[in-house]
């Protein structure tokens, strides 16, 4: 007698599949989490959830970069970037510090450096991505494709119209 395996077969490829299903379900949910540390103007660290750069957008560096060379080709000099990192770093702080955030994702999950990427969603709803280019505390990053860029650049495009922060 002989007995057949595929209705067992069958069976794990199905449970296979629906964990695959159940994963990636997991994986679209909107995380959330209180921030603990700023980093600077667009990286926090969010309590059990770790290191988060803020999707979309790109604040400056608190020290020279070369990320420079962009904001120079825009008539943005040295030691206004330095300032605008500065205060790029106390609105977020003023913003996020403590608060406990909604974070939603796009194609990309992580950037080179192992960082989350995310909208980060205030307890008001507003997006801090958002906001920071609203205030021309940062610009729209560029290099990468993500679904609010047209958003985004609708933002920055506010804020060098009011010649605010970065834009002045």
């Amino acid at each position: 007698m002989r007995i057949s395996k595929q209705p067992a077969l069958c069976a794990a490829i199905a449970c296979l599949l629906l964990s695959f299903v159940f994963a990636v379900a997991l994986q679209a949910e909107p995380l959330s989490g209180k921030v603990e540390r700023i980093y600077d103007g667009d990286t926090v660290r969010v309590a059990g959830i770790g290191k988060v750069r803020l999707l979309g957008i790109d604040a400056p560096e608190r020290k020279a970069s070369e990320r420079d060379r962009f904001y120079a080709k825009r008539g943005v000099s040295p030691h206004r970037l330095r300032q605008i990192a500065e205060d790029a770093r106390r609105f977020t702080t003023r913003m996020s510090k403590g608060q406990t955030v909604r974070l939603t994702f796009d194609s990309e999950r992580r950037d080179d450096y192992g960082r989350l990427l995310a909208y980060v969603h205030l307890p008001d709803g507003r997006l801090l991505n958002r906001l920071l280019l609203e205030q021309g505390y940062a610009a729209v990053y560029r290099r990468a494709d993500f679904r609010l860029k047209d958003d985004f650049f609708a933002a920055e495009a506010a804020a060098k119209e009011k010649k605010l922060g970065l834009w002045q």
